[in-house]
């Protein structure tokens, strides 16, 4: 449950509505992964963004967030409240440390998360490191918070998933855990049209959070 201390946003602030009279719902077609490594986190992303699924709306998307310096998110979903979320859960994380003068622990903060993206259309992963280690946690539009050692989510989640399994659990250092995010992206973006131009990985240790671009994807495979 979130701490008690936490002043969280109202849910109504980010339901999103499909009647008709609301116009088109523009939402990210993508592929997001995430997983553990020794005393790391990894989380990844493609860079499209489409219309439908069909259309590409945009080709620089950052879908992988810092949201405090010990902790990342990678986003799937409806772009307009998914950016309220990430702002929201940052001044969340903000204004704890600035009353309580430490930093919220990774479970906190994904119990945060999971009240607030609760009726978002959308998939998210949280990745972090506190003084208990790396942990990655799977959170849903119907505020499920699920803490594992890999995940994938998006429109490409099954074919990041067939590039996990078998290996993440076997991952024994930072660069192969990059390496096997970057790739689980890559391989998605080779069959599942709503994703693609390239890969985010953001990398969490216990020094910060360190985003890279990779241009094309395939210079990963």
């Amino acid at each position: 449950m979130p701490d008690p201390g936490i002043r969280t946003a109202k849910r109504t602030e980010f339901e999103v509505s499909h009647t008709e009279t609301d116009g088109p719902v523009v939402e990210t077609g993508t592929t997001i992964v995430a997983l553990t490594a020794p005393d790391a986190v990894v989380v990844a992303a493609d860079r499209r963004a489409s219309l439908g699924g069909q259309f590409v709306a945009n080709k620089d998307v950052t879908k992988v967030e810092r949201v405090t310096e010990s902790a990342a998110l990678a986003l799937s979903g409806a772009v307009g409240p998914l950016q309220s979320f990430t702002d929201t859960l940052r001044a969340e994380a903000n204004l704890y440390e600035a009353r309580r003068g430490e930093r919220l622990s990774t479970e906190a903060l994904a119990n945060v998360a999971g009240t607030l993206v609760r009726g978002i259309p959308a998939q998210v992963v949280l990745a972090g490191v506190d003084e208990t280690g790396p942990a990655v946690y799977e959170l849903d539009g119907g505020g499920s918070v699920m803490e594992t050692d890999y995940a994938a989510g998006g429109s490409g989640m099954q074919v990041a998933y067939g590039t996990l399994e078998g290996r993440a659990e076997g991952v024994e250092n930072l660069a192969e855990a990059r390496e096997l995010a970057a790739n689980a992206v890559a391989a998605a973006s080779e069959r599942d049209v709503a994703s693609g131009n390239g890969v985010t990985v953001g990398t969490v240790t216990s020094e910060g959070v360190e985003l890279d671009e990779t241009v094309d994807a395939a210079e990963v495979m």
